[in-house]
């Protein structure tokens, strides 16, 4: 069976189907667009328990000729990286449509934009060709942009061409690097392609290895966002629908970071290790300025935004550690990020249901009206937060390990972000939940209906789950790790080698980075 497919093309069925309902029968389109996003998450479990831990080639590989003329392959299939990806983003995507029962306005065009929105997030994460990851990259940009345009705040128009431009900008880039990499491969082997699998073979120089990597960076580093790109991101998330927000933080921010995993690290190995001291003082400033900013906020819903540049300046950290505790603790927090944040988000939403603002001077006392919601609030906020037995914690904990060992400096000074992040945190929640109610308004507050529990309930097992046996996940992602540090490794060796030989027949000026790497 063709799963990889099936997945990702059976929301288009979805389409279909909503396409040709009456815009009036708004219940039977929500329904439809919410049964299928969980037949799609139904689907993908068992990519999961059929997934072999020791392997660490591609699995459900899928290859059919698409423009053979020009080597352009439908080639599709997985590893121990891109499988948590795909289930986070079928996961979330029930969670998002349930959290979108309130969407009146444009129901029918909501329900496509939400269905075509995952139809683009699981096929970047398949995708083994690059021109059809760049289809797909394009394609997911265009329902996000409609969301955040037409059902979105009072500056939706503003965030939304903001979110666009900037992330236009950086895939021209990145589209230049890939059409070089087509180029160089034909002169290298004599075969056009843009299969990936085919270009982590290449053995490039390192003058080539610089500007493709800072191609494909930019393109990656505006969509973590990492700072100074970061500029778009608040924008989008306080515009954005509740369930815009959840997606946005919860999976297109993460394809950002899946760049650089995928394909920064093995296709331009030199290169990556060359510019560790850059990307890992940007993640650095990412995380400290992220906090600080969020600690000023009086915004609920800006706050969470710009904790998300924090908590991805981590991940970047623990990807640029170059070994496997960093790498498998980003990839692990990427997972927790979206787990977490989304539900932060999640939370924020339903208080702007009952109230219509979210500032946090707005509410306090909320724990004695809303006590269900009070606790599933405070074991979320504490999963952001790194609580040791809930999620965040693993991947925090993994990502300093890693970074302790790759270089102390970096990981000493990242530390001080997880304190900031429990004080803003902590203060928020305080706030919000806490001491007596100033505001009429709050005393009449319901809390959580059973829809809304249905929301938050599964994003909380999953929080504990990751918490309590990380093992589930980590043992998934091993042999796909370590193969990704054998290929930069050993590219890497044999890269330095020739620039070694390169060297003695050309006299040159020696930069040392604070790696060691010779520029």
């Amino acid at each position: 069976m063709p799963l990889l497919s099936l997945i990702t093309f059976l929301p288009v069925v979805g389409i279909f189907f909503v396409l040709f309902m009456d815009s009036k029968r708004g219940e039977l389109i929500r329904v439809t667009a919410l049964l299928v996003s969980i037949v799609v998450f139904i689907l993908s479990l068992p990519l999961y328990f059929h997934f072999n831990a020791q392997v660490s080639d591609m699995q459900f590989v899928e290859k059919l000729p698409w423009i053979p003329s020009f080597g352009i392959h439908y080639h599709i299939g997985i590893d121990g990286i891109s499988l948590f990806l795909i289930l986070l983003t079928t996961f979330l995507m029930p969670v998002s449509i349930l959290a979108s029962w309130h969407i009146t306005k444009h129901v029918k065009e909501y329900m496509i934009a939400m269905l075509a929105l995952e139809t683009g997030m699981i096929g970047v994460f398949v995708s083994l060709d690059l021109f059809l990851f760049y289809v797909y990259w394009e394609l997911m940009l265009i329902p996000m942009y409609l969301l955040i345009g037409i059902w979105g705040g009072p500056r939706r128009i503003y965030a939304a061409i903001k979110f666009f431009i900037y992330t236009m900008t950086g895939s021209v880039f990145m589209l230049l690097a890939i059409i070089a990499l087509y180029f160089l491969n034909h002169r290298a082997t004599g075969e056009y392609t843009f299969n990936l699998l085919e270009f982590y073979r290449l053995e490039l120089s390192f003058a080539v290895q610089f500007w493709l990597f800072l191609a494909f960076a930019f393109a990656f580093a505006i969509k973590v966002p990492m700072f100074p790109f970061h500029t778009w991101l608040p924008d989008a998330h306080v515009e954005a629908p509740t369930a815009g927000s959840v997606i946005l933080a919860g999976v297109l921010l993460k394809m950002g970071t899946y760049g650089f995993v995928r394909f920064c690290l093995p296709l331009f190995p030199e290169a990556s290790h060359a510019f560790i001291p850059v990307i890992s003082w940007m993640a650095i400033v990412g995380i400290i300025y992220g906090a600080l900013v969020s600690m000023v906020q009086d915004d609920l819903k800006k706050l969470v935004a710009y904790s998300s540049v924090s908590h991805l300046g981590f991940v970047m950290l623990g990807i640029f550690a170059f070994n496997v505790q960093g790498i498998e603790g980003g990839i692990t927090q990427m997972i927790n990020h979206g787990l977490s944040t989304g539900a932060l988000f999640l939370v924020v939403g339903m208080l702007y249901e009952r109230r219509h603002t979210r500032m946090i001077a707005d509410f306090g006392g909320l724990t004695r009206q809303m006590p269900v919601f009070a606790t599933l609030f405070l074991i979320v906020t504490l999963s952001s937060i790194g609580l040791p037995g809930l999620n965040g914690f693993v991947g925090e904990f993994l990502i300093l390990l890693g970074a302790f060992r790759s270089r102390i400096l970096y990981a000493s000074i990242a530390t001080s972000g997880i304190i900031l992040a429990a004080v803003y945190m902590l203060w928020m929640f305080q706030r919000v939940m806490f001491h007596e109610i100033t505001h009429e308004e709050n005393k009449t507050l319901k809390d959580v209906n059973k829809r809304e529990f249905a929301i938050l309930l599964p994003l909380v097992i999953v929080i504990f789950w990751i918490g309590i046996y990380p093992g589930s996940f980590l043992r998934k992602m091993d042999a796909s790790v370590d193969r990704l540090l054998k290929q930069a490794g050993r590219k890497s060796e044999t890269v330095s080698n020739l620039r070694r030989q390169d060297k003695k027949a050309t006299p040159q000026i020696d930069i040392i980075s604070e790696t060691g790497t010779e520029w």
